[in-house]
C-alpha cells in the first residue's frame, strides 16, 4: 500500500469517527426540514476518467428542471455548504478508493470531452476531497486557474504537499471563503 493510500484510509477512518456525530445531526436536520433522501448521489469522473458515484448530504429542495440551483438551496443547505459539512459523506468515497483525501476535485462526466489534453491530465490521480485549487481560492477561481492548479498538483504531488494542503483546508473551511463563484450557487458549468 502506498503512502497516499495509507494516509487516505487512516485519515478517512479517523475523520469518519470524529465527524460521525456531526453527520448524524446534519442527517436528522435534513430529514426534518427536507424529508428524504438525506444523501445526494451523483456520477463524477475519477482516476483514469472512470466514473463513480459521489455521495454528499443533500442541500437542495426538489424543484422543476428549469429552476436555478440558487433558488433550490435551502437555508440549512446553505449553512451545510458554508461549513463544508455537506462534503463529509465523501469520506466514504475515500475509504472505498474512489477518491483520495487530496487531489483535483471530481467533476461531471459530461465535462470529459471539453478538456484540453493538458487539462485532462487531472485524471492521472484519484480525485480529492480537497485539493490545491480548493485551498487557493475554491470557486472564486476561474476554470482555467483551477485546472492549472490541478495539473501542477499531478506533477508535484508528495506527502509533504498533501499534508500542507490538508492543513490549509482546515483554515479555508473555518474561513468559509470561495464557496461560490460570484453570482452562482457554487460554480458555473464548465464549457
Amino acid at each position: 500500500m502506498s503512502w497516499k493510500r495509507t494516509l487516505d484510509v487512516a485519515g478517512s477512518v479517523a475523520l469518519l469517527l470524529v465527524a460521525g456525530p456531526v453527520l448524524a445531526i446534519a442527517a436528522l436536520a435534513i430529514r426534518a426540514t427536507m424529508g428524504t433522501p438525506v444523501l445526494y448521489r451523483q456520477k463524477r469522473t475519477g482516476l483514469d476518467a472512470r466514473t463513480f458515484t459521489l455521495v454528499k448530504l443533500r442541500t437542495m429542495a426538489p424543484a422543476p428542471p428549469d429552476t436555478a440551483d440558487a433558488d433550490r438551496i435551502t437555508s440549512l443547505g446553505r449553512w451545510l455548504r458554508s461549513t463544508s459539512i455537506d462534503e463529509l459523506p465523501q469520506l466514504w468515497n475515500v475509504l472505498r478508493g474512489d477518491m483520495s483525501l487530496v487531489g483535483p476535485r471530481p467533476l461531471l462526466p459530461e465535462y470529459l470531452d471539453r478538456y484540453t489534453p493538458e487539462q485532462a491530465r487531472r485524471h492521472a490521480v484519484r480525485p480529492g476531497l480537497t485539493g490545491l485549487a480548493q485551498v487557493s481560492g475554491r470557486n472564486a477561481l476561474t476554470w482555467a486557474e483551477k485546472f492549472e492548479l490541478d495539473v501542477w498538483y499531478v506533477d508535484h504531488r508528495s506527502l509533504a504537499l498533501d499534508l500542507r494542503i490538508l492543513c490549509r483546508t482546515l483554515r479555508c473551511v473555518v474561513g468559509g471563503r470561495g464557496i461560490a463563484a460570484p453570482g452562482h450557487a457554487s460554480m458555473p458549468e464548465f464549457r
